[in-house]
C-alpha cells in the first residue's frame, strides 16, 4: 500500500530550483481514432479475412506502475515522476 503526499517539494525544470508542487495521479487519456497506428489497424481489418494481428492473451503482470503528475504553483509547469508498481496507491496522509 503505498501512500503519496497531495502536495510536495520537488525541482522544477522550468523555474530551475525546488518548488512546491500539487500531486495528481496519471490517468491515461482516451484514445484517439486519428493516431497512424489506429488507422493503419482499421485499414488492415477492413474487408474479409478475419483477425490480421496477433491478439495478447498471456497477460501476467498483476499490477500497474503508478505514475504522478507534478504541477508547479509558481509557473504551473507538469511533470511526471514514476513510483513504480503497486496493488494499492493513495494520495494523502496515512489515517492513523
Amino acid at each position: 500500500m503505498v501512500f503519496f503526499p497531495k502536495k510536495k517539494k520537488a525541482f522544477c525544470k522550468k523555474c530551475g530550483k525546488h518548488q512546491l508542487m500539487t500531486v495528481t495521479q496519471y490517468k491515461p487519456g482516451k484514445a484517439s481514432l486519428f493516431a497512424q497506428g489506429k488507422r493503419r489497424y482499421d485499414r488492415k481489418q477492413a474487408g474479409f479475412g478475419g483477425q490480421t494481428k496477433p491478439v495478447f492473451r498471456k497477460k501476467v503482470k498483476t499490477t500497474k506502475k503508478i505514475t504522478v503528475r507534478l504541477k508547479c504553483k509558481e509557473c504551473l509547469a507538469i511533470g511526471q515522476y514514476c513510483l513504480g508498481r503497486s496493488k494499492h496507491f493513495e494520495l494523502g496522509q496515512k489515517k492513523v
